[in-house]
């Protein structure tokens, strides 16, 4: 994953529990990285490193970690740092989830390295739609829960998200079905 993304775990950290907190997770994590540049490519074995600091030294589920650091991605570090890439998406959530399959393409753009997740649509409905999440990370769909809690909202529209099919059950990939008024 890109530095970005570790930067953002950091600033949620510190700006939710201080510097001091941060720097226990950093060291806890066992990452020797001083601090980490945006646009250079890490592994990503770094940012569960990370996530799974957090969770110990939080004393929280990794999967609340992950779900919070997703609504993070999408209420600080998008909105701050790609603002008009997140409103060029959509005017609405099921017009920004649509658009969501070409998204990292433009992404791709700023960040040539990037190995993006792919996304697919199904059962289109007024006021519903199920996500196909693939990817060849595993592990995180607990964070694009978070990030479709985040669009949500960014979108200011109640959702219910269900998991409906998932790796851990041996599928190929996840599927979120994503309701909203």
């Amino acid at each position: 994953m890109y530095g970005i993304v570790n930067k953002a775990i950091e600033e949620l950290v510190t700006a939710n529990f201080g510097e001091e907190k941060w720097i226990i997770i950093k060291k806890n994590s066992g990452i020797d990285v001083d601090f980490f540049i945006s646009t250079e490519p890490y592994d990503d074995d770094i940012t569960f490193k990370l996530a799974i600091a957090v969770s110990n030294e939080m004393k929280i589920s990794l999967s609340d970690v992950l779900i919070a650091f997703g609504e993070w991605w999408i209420l600080k570090t998008a909105k701050e740092k790609y603002g008009s890439l997140l409103a060029a998406g959509g005017k609405n959530l099921k017009d920004f989830l649509i658009y969501l399959p070409n998204f990292h393409t433009r992404i791709m753009l700023m960040y040539p390295k990037l190995t993006p997740p792919e996304f697919q649509l199904s059962n289109i409905e007024e006021k519903s739609i199920c996500l196909h999440y693939f990817s060849k990370r595993e592990g995180l769909q607990e964070f694009v829960r978070g990030l479709i809690q985040g669009l949500s909202k960014y979108f200011q529209v109640e959702t219910v998200i269900e998991l409906i099919e998932t790796r851990d059950q041996g599928q190929n990939h996840e599927i979120f079905k994503i309701t909203w008024e």
